[in-house]
């Protein structure tokens, strides 16, 4: 099961993987071209951390739990607890 710290980390180092690849003269032009494509639409670090902020807060005492985290960090101790997601297997 992936965490939504796992899933906002995954997310932050793609862009920063599309960012590397958008420079690498190693590679050929047509892919640095669709990477930096890609790039244009793509989340930014703050833009994902804010994400996973305003669901943490959305969600908040419901049953429901954040896809994304406001943190690429693991999940604070009592997370799971306070209802914040399935027990990590």
């Amino acid at each position: 099961m992936t965490l939504p710290n796992e899933r906002t980390r995954a997310i932050i180092q793609t862009e920063a993987f599309l960012i590397e690849l958008s420079k690498d003269k190693s590679i050929c032009d047509e892919k640095r071209q669709e990477a930096r494509r890609l790039l244009r639409h793509y989340p930014s670090r703050k833009e994902m951390l804010l994400a996973g902020q305003v669901e943490e807060k959305l969600t908040a005492g419901s049953i429901f739990s954040p896809f994304f985290s406001s943190s690429m960090e693991r999940e604070p101790p009592g997370y799971f607890e306070r209802g914040g997601g399935d027990e990590p297997a």
